[in-house]
């Protein structure tokens, strides 16, 4: 099957960049990606691509270079599902909230509704791909309400999950570790598999693109990312075992990282790991292995999300303790809110729970991040429901420069990576805080006795 129209639902994190990049590389394909949100497909056809909603280094070149040629944002969903071969689902699946599975199992009612509505609007036989993580099976899910609530006519679904790190999207799309496709064993399901296989060929080597079943590849990002997840957890519990025993947890981490049985990346002790995925997919793991009775399975896996909030919750006590047991009416300064460097992608950042904590303690919050509005920070703080939305704008104060954003600090703690924080005038940030001036590292990024040679209070993760 020649595919000349894709089309994708959900323009968000994933959709958006995944989508450039397929309309980047494959010009004689029209890709149409869909979402109801005007305001979102607005910023995408924003005329300068700097407005585009997704921070992504690289992303705004792609899109200014494909959008209007191949490359199409549109609210249109049911034109879009009706003219496209391949319908890719990228819409959100977040951990429930409510009822069975609360906490843990992954909510697919917006999985569900897309299935609805393809199966209302399709008049022939379509490819749906599941992009969005997803519990293992739920490719039978969609498929029975697509055979059930359809036209009559023929769909094959297939699992092609992302394995995109944020921060770098734009070059793992570009030149991915691999491409996994899952699919039906039965002739219509392996075309199928193919006709997915033939798009990425234009840019990516065959012996990258993997084909497997349904229920593997599904399966595969899920462990995935609760491998790399349990990394961070590891070198995270032996930064507060460094910590009581003087061991510096970065010399620990570069002595096992040398070892070509473990490999040195996601050694990186920090405040802890944020995202949508990790949490998220590990939360799904835990809830399908007691859903199944793998008790002790679920257990093991649990661990990994308690010793990440763990983490957060020991850093933030630890600007209580250091700060005189009390943070009331103290300034602090937050450099980044983001959960990584990189990305305007605030998900499950640290510096939400570390903020909740200290305001919590009637701190004053100051944040400084370089892609992130005071409009997100507050909504982050807001969604957590921990007190009225006046407490936190009361509490939270946003700059847009570092130095003003550190001016009479009692404590700046980082909280993201970001790279230019390392080139800061830190003699003038000293000079303009409260003194004695703390420095709580949550990243590791700062030369710690270059800060202490300065007059700073300096305290790193496991050091």
């Amino acid at each position: 099957m020649k595919i000349t129209k894709i089309c994708c639902i959900g323009a968000g994190y994933v959709g958006g960049p995944t989508m450039a990049v397929i309309a980047q590389k494959c010009p004689h394909i029209q890709v149409t990606v869909v979402d109801l949100n005007e305001e979102r497909i607005a910023a995408w056809n924003d005329a300068n691509t700097d407005n585009i909603p997704i921070y992504e280094p690289g992303l705004d070149k792609i899109v200014g270079e494909a959008r209007g040629r191949n490359l199409f944002f549109s609210t249109e969903v049911d034109k879009a599902i009706d003219e496209a071969q391949i319908i890719f689902i990228s819409v959100n699946t977040p951990t429930k909230t409510y009822g069975k599975g609360k906490g843990m199992a992954a909510d697919l009612k917006y999985i569900e509704l897309c299935a609805r509505q393809i199966a209302r609007v399709a008049k022939d036989n379509k490819i749906v791909v599941e992009k969005s993580t997803l519990p293992v099976r739920t490719a039978e899910a969609i498929k029975s309400i697509l055979d059930h609530t359809g036209n009559g006519v023929q769909f094959q679904i297939l699992s092609n999950p992302e394995f995109l790190a944020e921060g770098t999207a734009v070059q793992d799309l570009l030149n991915p570790d691999r491409i996994l496709i899952g699919g039906d064993p039965s002739e219509e399901g392996q075309k199928a598999i193919q006709a997915l296989v033939d798009v990425y060929s234009n840019w990516v080597a065959p012996a990258k693109i993997l084909t497997t079943n349904v229920w593997s590849s599904e399966l595969s990002k899920l462990t995935a990312n609760a491998f790399l997840a349990q990394r961070i957890s590891s070198i995270n519990a032996m930064s507060e075992l460094c910590e009581k025993t003087g061991a510096d947890v970065n010399e620990v981490a570069k002595a096992i990282g040398m070892d070509s049985r473990i490999g040195s990346k996601f050694l990186k002790a920090s405040v802890g790991f944020g995202g949508s995925c990790f949490q998220k997919d590990i939360l799904n793991l835990v809830y399908i292995a007691k859903s199944y009775g793998l008790n002790e399975v679920a257990d093991y896996w649990e661990q990994v999300i308690i010793m990440n909030d763990h983490q957060k919750r020991r850093f933030s006590n630890t600007i209580i303790q250091t700060l005189y047991n009390t943070v009331s009416d103290k300034k602090i300064t937050f450099l980044g809110w983001a959960f990584k460097k990189d990305t305007n992608d605030t998900r499950e950042s640290a510096a939400i729970y570390v903020a909740d904590d200290l305001i919590n303690e009637h701190a004053k919050i100051a944040v400084y991040d370089p892609k992130v509005s005071r409009k997100k920070v507050l909504a982050d703080l807001d969604y957590l429901a921990t007190r009225a939305a006046s407490t936190n704008a009361a509490s939270i104060m946003s700059f847009d420069t570092p130095y003003e954003a550190c001016e009479n600090a009692h404590a700046i703690a980082i909280l993201t990576e970001w790279d230019e924080f390392v080139q800061y005038d830190w003699q003038k940030i000293y000079d303009s805080m409260q003194k004695p001036a703390f420095v709580f590292d949550g990243r590791n990024i700062l030369d710690g006795p270059v800060l202490e040679a300065i007059g700073f209070v300096y305290q790193g993760i496991g050091s």
